[in-house]
């Protein structure tokens, strides 16, 4: 513990720490809408389209970060397109966007001169790496989060549990929808670097699927997401510091004993009350 109060000393490991506790409640919400609209799938495919991005900011030498969001954002917003105006399964317009994604970042990177030393840490995080610009994108990013919640809560509750009442009801269904599916692929993006392309999906899935065991209500979940999501991220963060390993597998590894941990309370309180 000791060590770990020493390491706060230094800016890289500070700044690996706010980080990820911003950026964990920023995931906590983004994922809670996910898991409500059944849309992992989704995410997972604008991740993977998020390494063509990568792939062509490297060759053309420009922020591999901005071309990824670019990709994020274009991909997330052509399924919605495909799937509401042309009739395509969304399953099969996610798999589209996932393969094209994937070949794009793959050809782009062998082009690319030279080894590319960052690619490992796209694919599988490094959280020491983060910087104060990346700190404040992700403070501005979650602010502005949370205050399109705040402003629209009820309108993205209706539209994540029920599209159709909620477009008969007259809401803006559209731009909620194409709103929030933005945010997902800007969460996504901003992420990467925290946990990387491969333990991503955890993030926005494992705090959700944990709080769902004790809440059914989209604000109670949001709000246990975020507890677990920050409590893992923290306690995950101290651990690698003190045994020297990848913090992003270690934070997964504590998210999936929580849920394994809630099921089998949830399991025994039922046993319990009969």
């Amino acid at each position: 513990m000791i060590e770990f109060f020493e390491l706060l000393e230094y800016d890289f490991f500070s700044n690996a720490l706010i980080g990820i506790l911003i950026i964990s409640v920023a995931a906590a919400i983004i994922g809670t809408y996910i898991i409500s609209r059944r849309m992992v799938s989704i995410a997972g495919g604008v991740t993977h389209a998020c390494f063509g991005g990568l792939g062509l900011g490297y060759f053309l030498g420009l922020n591999p970060i901005v071309m990824a969001m670019v990709f994020a954002v274009a991909s997330s917003a052509g399924v919605e397109w495909l799937s509401a105006r042309h009739r395509v399964r969304e399953d099969s317009a996610i798999a589209v966007v996932w393969a094209l994604g994937m070949a794009i970042g793959v050809l782009f990177v062998f082009m690319t001169p030279g080894y590319v030393p960052e690619l490992n840490a796209f694919l599988f995080g490094n959280i020491l790496t983060i910087t104060t610009a990346d700190l404040w994108a992700f403070a501005i990013y979650t602010l502005i989060l949370i205050l399109f919640f705040s402003l629209c809560y009820d309108k993205i509750v209706m539209c994540a549990f029920d599209r159709d009442f909620a477009r008969v009801t007259g809401m803006p269904v559209r731009f909620i929808t194409y709103t929030m599916t933005v945010m997902v692929a800007v969460c996504i993006v901003l992420t990467i670097k925290l946990v990387g392309i491969m333990l991503l999906m955890s993030m926005l899935s494992l705090p959700q699927m944990t709080a769902e065991v004790f809440f059914h209500r989209f604000k109670g979940m949001m709000i246990a997401s975020v507890a677990v999501s920050v409590a893992c991220s923290f306690v995950g963060l101290m651990i690698s510091a003190s045994i020297d390993v990848p913090c992003s597998a270690v934070i997964v590894l504590l998210m999936v004993v929580a849920f394994i941990i809630a099921r089998l309370l949830k399991t025994a309180f039922r046993t319990f009350k009969k």
